[in-house]
């Protein structure tokens, strides 16, 4: 599958050559913006896997609008300037902006930084799903020990009992350990 980029440069033909050495390469540019405004419209409307990102644009400026696309989105962004002043580069430290290219941008810089950028955040996106399970994971344990406790409690039941009785429920009504959990804390907290 074509990794999908959208493209926000407000440079017409610089965008042009952009998009012909993205297609040469394979790459698929599911849109094109002149500014910062059209770029955050786009990337709402195309959630493309990549978004090249020219800093200096009319309207708002590359950083604000990846900015805002992180916070919101967390799409991975490759900035693209004429400058390679250190402001630059220490504004755009953010977590969605995976790297940063120098005008004039040739097929040989342009290709193994984009390669490099989705891989970078395809790990990302993996981690962040392992880390999301994991959390899921711990609260469904909470949930479970606390369910426990209560049966413990109040039934005068030992760890062991009060586990066996959870599981027993969950399977002879067919649902998770989690539903039982959350039913037996609503029905003990009354």
């Amino acid at each position: 599958m074509k990794k999908r980029i959208l493209i926000a440069e407000d440079e017409s033909i610089i965008r042009m050559d952009l998009k012909m050495m993205l297609q040469d390469n394979g790459f698929q540019v599911v849109g094109e913006a002149g500014d910062g405004d059209r770029a955050i419209e786009l990337a709402f409307e195309m959630k493309p896997d990549l978004i090249l990102m020219d800093i200096k644009m009319p309207k708002m400026n590359g950083l604000q609008a990846s900015n805002i696309i992180g916070r919101q989105l967390d799409l991975p962004i490759l900035l693209i300037t004429a400058y390679s002043q250190q402001e630059f580069v220490e504004k755009s430290k953010q977590d969605n902006i995976l790297g940063y290219l120098v005008k004039p941008i040739s097929e040989s810089n342009l290709i193994p930084a984009i390669t490099v950028a989705l891989h970078q955040a395809d790990k990302a996106k993996a981690l962040k799903q392992s880390i999301q399970s994991a959390q899921d994971e711990v609260q469904k344990r909470k949930l479970i020990e606390r369910a426990k406790g209560l049966l413990m409690e109040r039934n005068k039941l030992s760890e062991q009992e009060a586990y066996t009785s959870l599981r027993r429920e969950s399977m002879s009504r067919q649902l998770t350990m989690e539903s039982i959990a959350q039913e037996t804390i609503l029905n003990y907290s009354n």
